[in-house]
C-alpha cells in the first residue's frame, strides 16, 4: 500500500501507477528531482544531460561534488551508445543487465551525460535496473537519469518510499512508491575502463559471478581514487556509532544479529543465516536500531563469502571514522 504523503513531503505514488510514472517522467524532462524505487534501493533521480538538474541532488544529498553518479539506462543498447561497448561489456550485459550491475565504461565521442555526474572523470557508470517499473521511468523520460541513492549523504540508504521521505522528502517533487526493495544493497560496480576489470563496490552480482563472465577481476583497495559511487570510506552511516563482528552486548547498545546467535538480540538480519535476506534487510534494520539513547549498534559476524562480502562492505564503511 502506497504511504501517504504529508504536508512536509512530496507527494507519494505508486510507481505501478502509468500516470504517476508519466508525471516523473516528465518533472525529470524539466530538471526536477524524481525519487523511484529499483530492485536495489530508491535512487534520486536527475536527468544526467543537465548540469543543473545533477547539481540539485548535491544539493538535496549534501554530496561531495567529487563523488560521481551512475546513470540509468532502459536498456543494453541505450548504455552503449554513451558508453564504449568492449567486448568485456557486452559479455556481462548479456549475462547481468537488466540487473543490479553497474559498469564505469569510457566515455564515447559526443556522450551527453553532464561532466558533473560524471565528476569530471573520461568514464561513466552506468546500469540497466533489474526493476521493470524503473526502466518503464526511463524509457518514458527519454534520457539517462542519475540517480544515487535517495537520502542525504553518508547515511543509510532507502529500500521503502517512507526512508526516502523522512530523509529527502521537503528536497523532492515526487516519490514513486514500489514497495520495499527486493535486493536492498546498492549495484556492484565494476570498472572496464582499463586493461583489467576492477571491482569497485561489491553487490548483489558476487565477484565470482563476475570472474564466471570475464576471468580474474581485480579488487579496489584503500587509496584508490574514487572513480565510482560508494568508494568514500565513510558511507551508509547511521547517527549511532557501529561496532562490528560483535558477540557481547554492551550498555547502550543494540544489537544486530546474523544466523540467531544471541536470544536477546533487536532484530536478526536472518535467522536462518541466508545472506541475501541480510542483504534485503540490512539498511531497514540500521535505519530501525537508529534511535536515540542508542549508543551504538553491535553487528554479529557475518560471512565473507559471496554476497557477504558486500554486506560487510556496507557495514565496514557504516562502521568507519566520520570525518
Amino acid at each position: 500500500m502506497p504511504v501517504p504523503s504529508t504536508p512536509e513531503t512530496a507527494p507519494i505514488r505508486p510507481v505501478d501507477d502509468p500516470q504517476a510514472r508519466a508525471e516523473a517522467a516528465r518533472l525529470l524532462r524539466a530538471g526536477r528531482l524524481v525519487a523511484f524505487p529499483t530492485e536495489t534501493v530508491y535512487g534520486l533521480g536527475a536527468d544526467a544531460t543537465d548540469e543543473n538538474a545533477v547539481a540539485r541532488i548535491f544539493a538535496a544529498k549534501d554530496r561531495p561534488r567529487f563523488n560521481p553518479l551512475i546513470s540509468h539506462v532502459p536498456d543494453a543498447m541505450s548504455a552503449f551508445a554513451l558508453g564504449e561497448a568492449t567486448p568485456a561489456a557486452e559479455r556481462l550485459a548479456a549475462a547481468h543487465w537488466p540487473g543490479p550491475l553497474t559498469m564505469v565504461l569510457r566515455r564515447r565521442p559526443g556522450c551527453p551525460i553532464a561532466w558533473l555526474t560524471s565528476a569530471g572523470l573520461e568514464t561513466v557508470a552506468l546500469r540497466v535496473p533489474g526493476s521493470a517499473a524503473a526502466r518503464a521511468l526511463l524509457a518514458e523520460a527519454g534520457r539517462p537519469i542519475a540517480a544515487p541513492s535517495a537520502n542525504r549523504s553518508g547515511r543509510v540508504s532507502p529500500t521503502t518510499a517512507a526512508h526516502v521521505a523522512e530523509e529527502l522528502g521537503d528536497r523532492v517533487a515526487l516519490i514513486l512508491d514500489g514497495g520495499p526493495c527486493p535486493v536492498g544493497l546498492e549495484s556492484t560496480v565494476v570498472d572496464l575502463s582499463g586493461a583489467r576489470p576492477r571491482l569497485l563496490r561489491p553487490g548483489a552480482v558476487t565477484r565470482e559471478q563476475l570472474e564466471a563472465v570475464l576471468g580474474p577481476v581485480e579488487l579496489a583497495v584503500a587509496g584508490d581514487a574514487i572513480a565510482a559511487p560508494g568508494m568514500l570510506a565513510s558511507h551508509y552511516a547511521p547517527q549511532a556509532a557501529v561496532r562490528l563482528n560483535a558477540t557481547d552486548r554492551r550498555p547502550g547498545e543494540a544489537f544486530l544479529d546474523f544466523g540467531a546467535t544471541r536470544g536477546d538480540a533487536d532484530l536478526d538480519l536472518s535467522r536462518s543465516g541466508d545472506p541475501v535476506e541480510a542483504a534485503a534487510r540490512l539498511f531497514a534494520s540500521l535505519r530501525d536500531l537508529d534511535r536515540p539513547r542508542i549508543a551504538a549498534i553491535a553487528v554479529a559476524p557475518v560471512p565473507e563469502a559471496g554476497l557477504g562480502a558486500a554486506i560487510n562492505d556496507r557495514l565496514r564503511r557504516a562502521a568507519a571514522p566520520r570525518g
